[in-house]
């Protein structure tokens, strides 16, 4: 009964670096994935939604 409790505690610590990069990996990828999207949307609504630039062109003149 000890030994096979010794070894299901070494399992756990040997297995904690692979639980790890199993968790980590997609959501960094979910991350940039959604980073990526975010700036393209963003520059898509700067394009099509007028800032403001022709008025600050018209005090300058």
């Amino acid at each position: 009964m000890k030994v096979s409790l010794l070894l299901v505690f070494l399992s756990v610590f040997a297995l904690q670096g692979c639980i790890h990069k199993v968790v980590t990996v997609p959501v960094k990828v979910a991350y940039k994935t959604t980073k990526g999207v975010a700036k393209g949307t963003a520059a898509v609504a700067g394009a099509v939604i007028p800032d403001g630039d022709d008025e600050d062109d018209k005090e300058k003149d």
